[in-house]
């Protein structure tokens, strides 16, 4: 009997690699506060993600709740982003006592649409908080141009974005901060962690505080903070999962193109497409269904592919703006691109296991789901 398939499976390092590397702990005794584990792998992920300034969390969702409210932003003031995206993005502007402005996103890569953005400032805006899709980068040159135009902070979302790189920079130097989720599930894993990269060191003073209760000193206690610190078996998984990254990510490269190989041109599939100038992480494998032309909808392949065994992922579904917790405040109709992808996209499996053979089984699931 064929065994399962998840729409992903986190990468592990060798059992023997793991505890090789948690062995010193052990002796130390040091197993959270920015230990030695910690400090290694937050170098080690500068040199990586090509950034000057990085912090660690305790997740990805802390790094952007913890940033939003590094930037200083006035309370109730607006924050234009995209309900494209997963809940953390949203909960963490309004757990800051922000205001969400939605804006529709491109149909092109399904990031925030930049030439709706500037319709949306208002006197009130005071951030552009967009979200790097699937490992597809944002136009980051023209929110850049229109955040300085109108003097906004920018925070990227870019839990999806781990390695990416646009022209040779590291996605990570883009914006005023960061956000990166280092959760199971994605390209690169600490088990669970975040950080979030910058280049203002007044600001990553203000992360650190916030992350370590305002503590400096053992009887220093000069602001008001939390609690989001990466403990060091995280960042010891960190440290042997960045060794194998390169790896990783080249075995899920050949996996998109097993899937493009065998999807590509069919009637009602579109397909993820690469930009110019990206250097891509292979994060997902969104394919958006139209149900006129395929002869199937999103919902359709979906039951076909869990019939057979298999999980894919509405991903974006639902929409956050169309979430119960904000009903009645938001209109999703206002975003009618992202609607439309939302009811549509599905995301198939994708990890660096995946077997060729396991992916033409899927694709051939997909296909199959199309009414005679």
């Amino acid at each position: 009997m064929e065994k399962d398939i998840f729409v992903t499976r986190s990468f592990l390092p060798t059992l023997e690699e793991y505890v090789e590397e948690i062995r010193g702990i052990w002796d130390s005794h040091w197993l959270t506060n920015m230990g030695e584990k910690h400090r290694a792998l937050q170098s080690a992920l500068k040199t990586y993600l090509k950034v000057e300034m990085l912090d660690l969390f305790t997740n990805g969702h802390m790094a952007i709740e913890m940033a939003l409210q590094a930037l200083a932003l006035p309370k109730g003031s607006e924050v234009i982003t995209t309900p494209f995206t997963f809940a953390s993005t949203t909960h963490a502007i309004v757990r800051n006592g922000l205001t969400p402005v939605f804006c529709d996103i491109n149909e092109e890569d399904y990031t925030i649409d930049v030439t709706k953005l500037e319709a949306l400032i208002t006197d009130r805006t005071a951030a552009i908080v967009p979200v790097h899709v699937y490992g597809n980068l944002c136009n980051v040159q023209e929110i850049d141009r229109i955040a300085k135009k109108h003097g906004l902070k920018v925070l990227y979302d870019a839990a999806h974005a781990f390695g990416v790189e646009y022209k040779g920079q590291g996605v990570g130097n883009f914006g005023d901060v960061s956000c990166f989720s280092f959760h199971a599930t994605k390209v690169f894993h600490t088990i669970e962690g975040g950080a979030a990269t910058f280049k203002d060191a007044e600001l990553g003073k203000k992360l650190y505080e916030l992350k370590n209760f305002g503590i400096h000193g053992p009887e220093e206690v000069s602001a008001i903070g939390a609690n989001a610190k990466m403990n060091e078996f995280c960042a010891a998984m960190g440290l042997c999962n960045l060794r194998h990254i390169d790896e990783v990510v080249a075995k899920r490269a050949l996996v998109a193109e097993r899937y493009h190989s065998r999807l590509a041109g069919v009637s009602g599939l579109i397909l993820n497409s690469a930009k110019d100038f990206v250097k891509p992480n292979y994060a997902y494998y969104p394919v958006v269904i139209d149900p006129k032309a395929f002869g199937a909808s999103r919902d359709d392949v979906f039951d076909a592919l869990l019939k057979e065994g298999i999980s894919a992922r509405k991903y974006f579904y639902p929409l956050t703006n169309t979430f119960s917790c904000y009903q009645g405040i938001y209109d999703a109709s206002d975003t009618p691109v992202a609607m439309r992808i939302s009811q549509r996209v599905l995301t198939l499996p994708m990890y660096a296991e995946l077997e060729p053979e396991t992916v033409d089984r899927i694709c051939e699931v997909v296909l199959s789901a199309r009414r005679k």
